[in-house]
């Protein structure tokens, strides 16, 4: 990926729904310039710009599920997972011996798939995580920590938004929110078709739900083209009264694109994206060994990856010699 196309990256991470002539005049090229970067990078990093909730905002909780089967069951119970209206990532990892799945539920609804999930057959075990807190992930993005556009660029084009509060949709917002996870950039045209109201209903409500903190966009993309192609979990437990402290420093590793506190055997989780493996082990042994009151720490890399951000899709082809 060159410097443009990482700033352009960048830039609709910051402001999902800025036009290309507004980026093109932040960055300094013209907007068909933007346009035709823009299209590149849809094709070659299947790059997917998607509207997001705060899970806070509208009272969902989110779990993490971590699943062993016998072998010969692991693909098939995954494209399960991945097929199950509750699941928002599906992931095999650790050579293809564990499954690993994110949900997201109504606070305090018992997910359905921890009912299901121990009676099905060929399922040997299963732990469950419920996510406390978020130290990073939501809007904040692994490209951030790249930061191709100076400071100046990025406010330039952030959209201003408060903390998130707890909030009642309207049927109206469920309509235009669902359209936007499709494609957070449909325009207010497409937008006022999905949620049955006028255009300018459909942008007022847009910009609003941007502004209370519920509504927030991200980019989705391959990452190797951040020249990042192994990616794992790791589950780590720190003492209680270190937690804060070592979430925050997590935080900031520039290997980590998500990282949060969660109930269960282990209470700090994080998702690695790195070069490869060598590099992942210079991470392991390096800010993880030191984060604060660390006691127990556990990788699995992740084999394929069979939905992302609620897309069923081909998984990425494995990195060489992973």
């Amino acid at each position: 990926m060159s410097a443009l196309d990482s700033k352009i990256l960048h830039a609709l991470h910051v402001d999902g729904r800025a036009s290309f002539r507004a980026i093109g005049q932040v960055i300094g090229v013209s907007p068909q310039t933007v346009t035709r970067r823009y299209a590149h990078l849809r094709t070659a990093a299947s790059l997917r710009i998607i509207g997001r909730t705060q899970p806070y905002a509208l009272g969902d909780e989110e779990w993490f599920l971590r699943v062993r089967c016998t072998p010969e069951a692991t693909d098939r119970v995954a494209r399960a997972l991945a097929r199950h209206e509750e699941t928002v990532w599906t992931h095999i990892t650790s050579g293809g011996t564990e499954i690993v799945c994110t949900t997201r539920n109504p606070e305090g609804a018992e997910p359905a798939l921890l009912r299901s999930l121990p009676k099905t057959p060929r399922v040997t075990s299963m732990t469950a995580h419920c996510l406390l807190h978020s130290y990073y992930g939501g809007p904040q993005n692994l490209v951030d920590k790249i930061r191709p556009l100076t400071p100046e660029q990025i406010t330039a084009l952030a959209v201003p938004s408060r903390p998130p509060q707890p909030t009642h949709l309207t049927d109206t917002d469920r309509a235009l929110l669902h359209r936007l996870y499709g494609d957070g950039r449909a325009t207010n045209q497409e937008l006022a078709q999905a949620a049955d109201c006028s255009q300018s209903t459909a942008q007022r409500r847009v910009a609003e739900l941007r502004h209370s903190g519920v509504l927030y966009f991200d980019v989705d993309y391959d990452p190797r083209v951040l020249e990042r192609s192994r990616l794992a979990m790791l589950w780590a437990t720190v003492k209680p009264a270190h937690l804060e402290e070592a979430g925050r420093a997590l935080a900031q590793h520039e290997d980590v694109s998500f990282a949060a506190s969660t109930t269960g055997p282990t209470n700090l989780y994080a998702a690695i994206t790195c070069a490869d493996n060598r590099a992942l082990h210079t991470y392991l042994t390096g800010p993880v060994a030191a984060l604060p009151g660390l006691t127990q720490v556990e990788s699995a890399p992740v084999t394929r990856t069979l939905k992302h951000a609620g897309l069923i899709t081909h998984p990425y082809p494995p990195p060489p010699g992973a």
